[in-house]
Order: C-alpha cells, then sequence, then structure tokens
C-alpha cells in the first residue's frame, strides 16, 4: 500500500467567542488575602472540577440538614487513625451528621484512642514477630463487650459505645462510639468475620459477633430507608461499607420505601471500584439524585468539607 501525506487546506473553521468551553474567567480562583477567613478562602476557590464539587456537596449539606432530611456517614477505620473523631463527634453534636456506620477495624480504633490516647501498631515489625494484633486489653474489653450487647439485645455500636462511655476511660470523649450512645445518634458496626484483630483473641465469640453486627446492619437499613432528600458520605472504606450499603439500599427499596432523590458521596485518597459504583453510580442512576466523588487525603479533605459546612450553616 501506498499513502499520501493529507493537508490541513480548505478545512472549515468558526470562531473561538462562539465555541462553547467548559471553563471561562467567571471560574476561575482569586487569590488568598493573608488574615481572611475560611469562607473566604472557601470563596475564592475555582469553580472547577474537585474545588466546584467540594462547593456543590457543602451546599447540598447544609440545604438537606436546613429541610431536616437525614445525613449519614460510613466511615473506614482509616479516618478514625488520621485523627478526625472530633472532626466526626462535632457534627454529630449539631446534629448534622444523624447516623455513622463502621467497619470492624473502626471499633478497634476508637476503643483504643479512648482507653489508652493512642492506635495504630507498626505491623510491619509486628507481624514477623507474631505479636501483631494482639493487645490484650482490645481483644479482652471488646469481645467481652459484645458479648454483653448480645445478651441485651443490642448491636455491636451500642454495645461498645455502652461500655466506653461508662467507663472511666481518661480520653473516652474522643470516642465516635460514645458520643453516639450519648447523643442518640446511631453508631453501626459491619463485621467480615477473620478481618480483625479481635477475631484472633480467645475471648471472641462467633455467634455474638455476628448477630449484634446482623442488628446493626438492619438498623443501618433503617438508616438508608430514610434517605430520600438527604445525604450518604462514604468516606475512606472500599470494600465493606459500600456492599453494605447497596444491600441495604436494595431491601429497603423491595419493602416499598422511595430511596431515590438523595445524594451520595465517596470520599477517598484513591478512587475504587465498588465505592464508584456501589455509592456514586448505581444508587442515583435511576431518580433524581447525584453522586459525587473528592480524591484527597482524609486528614486535609474532611476537615475541608466540615468546615465549610459549618460556615455556611452559621453564615447563610
Amino acid at each position: 500500500m501506498r499513502f499520501r501525506p493529507v493537508s490541513p487546506e480548505g478545512i472549515k473553521t468558526y470562531s473561538i467567542r462562539t465555541r462553547k468551553s467548559k471553563v471561562g474567567i467567571s471560574s476561575f480562583a482569586h487569590p488568598h488575602v493573608a488574615g481572611g477567613s475560611y469562607r473566604g478562602f472557601l470563596s475564592n476557590l475555582p469553580d472547577i472540577l474537585a474545588a466546584k464539587d467540594l462547593k456543590e456537596i457543602s451546599s447540598t449539606i447544609i440545604k438537606v440538614h436546613q429541610r431536616e432530611r437525614v445525613v449519614a456517614a460510613g466511615l473506614g477505620a482509616h479516618v478514625i487513625k488520621a485523627g478526625l473523631s472530633p472532626v466526626i463527634i462535632d457534627l454529630m453534636e449539631r446534629g448534622i451528621l444523624q447516623a455513622v456506620a463502621l467497619n470492624g477495624a473502626g471499633i478497634v480504633h476508637d476503643f483504643e484512642i479512648a482507653f489508652a490516647g493512642q492506635t495504630s501498631e507498626d505491623v510491619d515489625s509486628e507481624i514477623g514477630k507474631g505479636t501483631f494484633g494482639m493487645s490484650e486489653e482490645t481483644g479482652r474489653l471488646l469481645n467481652g463487650a459484645i458479648r454483653k450487647g448480645f445478651k441485651k439485645g443490642w448491636g455491636i455500636g451500642r454495645s461498645v459505645g455502652e461500655m466506653i462511655r461508662r467507663s472511666r476511660y481518661p480520653y473516652k470523649n474522643l470516642s465516635i462510639l460514645a458520643a453516639g450512645v450519648r447523643l442518640g445518634v446511631p453508631v453501626t458496626v459491619h463485621v467480615a468475620i477473620g478481618t480483625d484483630i479481635l477475631h484472633i483473641h480467645p475471648q471472641m465469640n462467633g455467634s455474638a459477633t455476628g448477630e449484634c453486627s446482623y442488628r446493626d446492619f438492619r438498623l443501618f437499613a433503617g438508616v438508608v430507608a430514610r434517605l430520600e432528600g438527604g445525604a450518604y458520605l462514604n468516606i475512606g472504606s472500599a470494600v465493606v461499607l459500600p456492599e453494605i450499603f447497596l444491600k441495604a439500599l436494595t431491601l429497603v427499596r423491595n419493602l416499598g420505601h422511595k430511596v431515590q432523590n438523595f445524594t451520595t458521596v465517596n470520599m477517598d485518597f484513591l478512587q475504587h471500584y465498588r465505592p464508584l459504583t456501589n455509592v456514586v453510580r448505581r444508587p442515583t442512576k435511576d431518580g433524581s439524585g447525584k453522586g459525587y466523588t473528592l480524591t484527597g487525603h482524609h486528614e486535609i479533605m474532611v476537615p475541608l468539607l466540615a468546615a465549610a459546612i459549618i460556615e455556611g450553616l452559621s453564615n447563610p
């Protein structure tokens, strides 16, 4: 085959002034002024891509809160490890966050912070010695709380939350679980058996853990059933909580609950398949809701969003 070069001579053009463009200078950022407020900083962000989404998400959550609709969050354990419990508890105390879901590792870090003021062991240095996950108090006290709660008909969230709230732990004011009990905000815990260090301790009771986690799933489904007009944030859970959310959603829709017009947000430092599919895309595709993604480190993005919400509510 022989090919001839193509000349651009004779192409049809148009004026850029008549073309639809996705970016204009009206959306540009404005420089920060020393001594300025956070509200000013937020307004100075460009109305483009993630900055625009951050503004829209905070505005949506403010409207949801003002309309007395449900705002709920599913938190991966890293959110707690990143030192964000005070931010989450503050949103709970303000009545902005009305339900929280955790995975099994979440209660480990929440308890250890309340009990000892520290958490997150060095797995690399401990795994070779066979000492990873062998904290005596963590295994004994958490499994004991779950067994006691099992007998009282509670889920894991309330079982551990009650234990921490009634304790003399020096840092229990930093416990999301205890705050949930104190405030009457449901904090549910969703366990995959064998994934958490609690499950390798002799005090582990599979029947109690499984039943209490199932009780929390049913309670979480009750939260999802009230999400019409509300918002759900998945923060830092790549597998367990997105799957739990999707199953709860299909359950309540099957039972006749209308959950179509609501907002979902996935926040993580990497975007994974399950949150994008099970939280952002699938739940909102057949209704009038909208799904968002915010990519970035939790220790930066969560305080940014929380501050935007608080500023918006205090300065309407």
